[in-house]
């Protein structure tokens, strides 16, 4: 049985091609993207857990996606 880790992250409207990739490349998959509650894009992402990522891998992509939307690393 597949178990699933989840990620949501801000989508910018000048970016979106960029953070998509971006993600993607990771192995996060696009589930949805939806307009969040103060007017802008969210995306929802899933990937896999593997045997290797477990536990904490979602809170480090959270905190990928934080350091993205502030400005951060690309």
């Amino acid at each position: 049985m597949t178990t699933w880790e989840y990620l949501t992250t801000p989508l910018l409207i000048h970016n979106t091609a960029a953070i998509l990739n971006n993600w993607g490349k990771q192995g996060w998959e696009l589930v949805q993207v939806i307009q969040g509650p103060e007017g802008g894009l969210v995306a929802y992402f899933k990937r896999p857990v593997t045997a290797e990522g477990s536990g904490n891998t979602g809170l480090a992509a959270a905190a990928e996606a934080s350091r993205q939307f502030d400005g951060g690393a690309a």
